[in-house]
């Protein structure tokens, strides 16, 4: 652009003095003087052209890159705009992970264990919650038949508000039935048998059997938690 406006000025520069000349040689110049005198114009502009390319050329090698006008400064801005990025972002996660190990997971926990307890309250079963109690789960004999001779169809009450039936034989020892008790989920160290009209509650001595204790009929009994004494 630059060498396209100086031609461009030594052309207007160039046309009165290319005018004067012919005004002046008008009458004596011929065809021949004309297009010697065109050539040379002719020359002289491109000589002009060519010095103006060459001298252009040159001075925009001295120029530097676009690329190269881009100042350090920037550069460090933006490495350090970067490494304050990567450390938010790497603080963020920590504070995340924190949050999750502090907060959510212990709200978790509890949750599930508040769930845990309603389900063994509704069951029956808060034995299961407790700690220090170890599980025995006893043999039972068979069930006598229906049809079987002194035999008496016992009843549990449960705390979840199920009713479970067996049949013993009377002369059976009366421990049997807290095994039993035991048996369907309800340690005996939380919870005790008592009969149902009139209340009282139901304990196996010694060697006594289901007829000594005073179970001769079919009987219900109910499954009732202990009061844990405080200490």
């Amino acid at each position: 652009m630059a060498s396209r406006g100086v031609v461009g000025i030594f052309l207007l520069s160039a046309l009165p003095l290319l005018c004067l000349e012919l005004r002046r040689g008008i009458p004596s110049l011929g065809i021949k003087d004309l297009v010697l005198l065109s050539g040379r114009i002719f020359l002289l502009l491109a000589l002009l052209t060519l010095v103006i390319s060459v001298a252009t050329s040159w001075i925009n090698s001295f120029k530097p890159p676009p690329q190269v006008h881009r100042k350090e400064g920037e550069e460090e801005n933006e490495k350090r705009q970067r490494l304050a990025r990567k450390k938010q972002q790497e603080a963020q996660g920590e504070q995340a992970s924190r949050y999750i190990q502090n907060v959510l997971k212990p709200q978790q926990e509890m949750k599930l264990k508040k769930l845990e307890e309603r389900f063994y309250q509704m069951t029956g079963e808060t034995w299961k919650l407790t700690t220090g109690h170890r599980l025995e789960v006893p043999d039972l004999p068979e069930e006598p038949s229906e049809t079987a001779a002194e035999v008496v169809t016992v009843a549990l009450r449960c705390p979840s508000g199920r009713v479970l039936r067996r049949r013993f034989f009377k002369s059976w020892n009366s421990q049997v039935l807290f095994d039993w008790m035991m048996k369907i989920g309800y340690h005996k160290s939380l919870y005790s048998l008592s009969t149902s009209f009139p209340r009282r509650p139901l304990e196996a001595e010694g060697g006594l059997s289901l007829e000594d204790i005073g179970i001769t009929v079919d009987t219900v009994l109910n499954v009732e938690e202990k009061e844990q004494s405080s200490q």
